[in-house]
């Protein structure tokens, strides 16, 4: 790598993390980022000498780039916990800290067995598969009933329907694909950078680690022969886990987010298709209406129920907001009459 560019880069995220500990409230957050203004602004000297051994001494002065600007600057005006991504954007390390241990259930005997207790791991799954039915049902049920109260023939309607399946279902997974292939683009450049600064100066690395879990809680003896035997046994997914946020459970998968949007969109999109092929049709409005109402009534359960939130108050949401993008689209239908 240019040493030039990564004496750049360590300067920039020293100025950052100054930014950062300066408008933290938290004093242990202030301090872990005191800390790792330090960390880079060593690493920075490092560079400088390497680019100084191959005869390109580095710029007399630092000029952050716009971007970290913009980002320490809404940093202090709502605070950095808040603007968690953008600061994930530019590879600002040790965000993981901000997470919280929970306690009060019973220790883990395995892996598998950690957060098992908690509705936040492993419930993700769950509730984003019920939400990405709940697109496909209310898109298309919306534009069914548009169709409808614009008095189309049941076929065009049907062919509507088949339409808004497919073309959703796509547009699900492009979206999908391309957002899910960024961030995994994004936690592989990281790794990259992560997995050249352990062999590099692994002490240094330690150092790092030790200081996160300082702020966690552990005092600096422990925190220190704790980084050394997590480092001796993985450094590289010690520090993807503890200092980037990454895990094998949470990394980015492309196209199995791109396969299960597409999915669970064409399972809600195919429901009031259901319904009107075998609705009489002489009014499709009433049944199409009432079975996506149901349907939607029932995911604003499930989802409420897999979160631990209130069964009552989930259910009215979804159908509220489902009842009204349906209620609008027949109403637009109706307005443009008979010609579609």
């Amino acid at each position: 790598m240019n040493p030039i560019e990564s004496w750049h880069e360590e300067k920039q995220s020293a100025w950052l993390y100054r930014s950062l500990s300066a408008c933290e409230r938290d004093p242990r957050m202030a301090g872990l980022f005191a800390k790792l203004a330090e960390a880079a602004e060593s690493q920075a000297v490092h560079w400088a000498a390497l680019a100084q051994k191959d005869g390109r001494p580095v710029p007399p002065g630092f000029q952050p780039q716009p971007r970290a600007r913009l980002v320490a600057a809404l940093a202090r005006k709502f605070g950095p916990r808040r603007v968690k991504p953008a600061l994930a954007a530019l590879k600002v390390r040790g965000l993981s800290a901000y997470s919280t241990v929970m306690t009060g259930h019973p220790l883990p005997t395995t892996l598998d067995q950690i957060g098992a207790g908690h509705r936040t791991v492993g419930g993700g799954n769950l509730r984003a598969a019920i939400f990405g039915v709940n697109d496909g049902l209310v898109s298309n049920a919306s534009l069914i009933l548009g169709m409808v109260g614009a008095n189309a023939s049941t076929s065009t309607v049907l062919a509507t329907g088949i339409a808004g399946l497919l073309a959703g279902a796509l547009s699900m997974a492009a979206g999908e694909y391309v957002s899910v292939s960024s961030q995994a683009d994004t936690e592989q450049a990281d790794l990259r950078r992560e997995r050249r600064e352990l062999a590099e100066d692994g002490e240094h690395e330690k150092k790092e680690l030790a200081a996160i879990y300082i702020l966690r809680g552990l005092d600096p003896l422990l925190a220190g022969q704790v980084a050394e035997q997590l480092m001796k046994h993985d450094a590289l997914g010690a520090h993807a886990r503890d200092e980037l946020g990454i895990s094998e459970t949470g990394s980015a998968r492309p196209v199995q987010a791109a396969l299960t949007s597409a999915a669970t969109f064409a399972v809600g999109a195919v429901l009031p298709l259901l319904i009107v092929l075998l609705a009489p049709d002489t009014d499709l409005i009433v049944p199409v209406s009432s079975a996506s109402l149901l349907f939607l009534t029932l995911l604003g359960m499930l989802a409420a129920y897999s979160g631990g939130a209130s069964i009552m108050k989930g259910a009215f949401r979804v159908a509220f907001w489902g009842a009204l993008a349906m209620g609008l689209t027949a109403a637009v239908g109706s307005a443009f009459g008979t010609v579609v």
